[in-house]
């Protein structure tokens, strides 16, 4: 099965570092599942109002983030489609988890080193991590 980007997913895309480009197209690309990028780049006002709504322990002001620079050093990605047998993408850790296993093998792949969000120290337990950023992937620099 082929999956491509749509428009958003393609556009949000772009704002990202190519190496995350070509981590995500590489993903893709494997035809195990479908994702859409919803976010690359984010605005300083935008890293505010997640900030301000609990969403983001970075605020934009005082500390600034990988989505924050140009190109974004930083990518959220959610699995497609958003309901899958009655369960809602929020609430299903385990097609987070697949979707964190395709990044890591494509980033193995193209040679670039990513940290998700959902295991911040890489050591394969998220249970141990208090912030669990499921679509979150990062560049290690």
């Amino acid at each position: 099965m082929g999956y491509s980007f749509g428009r958003r997913s393609a556009s949000n895309l772009m704002t990202c570092d190519t190496r995350l480009q070509a981590v995500a197209r590489r993903a893709l690309g494997y035809g195990v599942m479908d994702f859409s990028v919803t976010e690359g780049h984010r605005s300083l006002l935008r890293q505010k109002e997640l900030y301000d709504d609990g969403m983001s322990q970075i605020d934009g002001i005082r500390f600034k983030g990988k989505h924050n620079k140009t190109p974004s050093e930083a990518m959220d990605l959610l699995p497609y489609p958003a309901v899958v047998n009655g369960i809602n993408v929020w609430n299903d850790h385990q097609r987070f988890a697949v979707l964190a296993g395709l990044i890591m093998a494509a980033a193995a792949e193209e040679g670039v080193t990513v940290r998700w969000g959902g295991d911040w120290d890489g050591d394969g337990n998220n249970a141990d991590s208090t912030l669990h950023d499921m679509p979150h992937f990062e560049l290690i620099d």
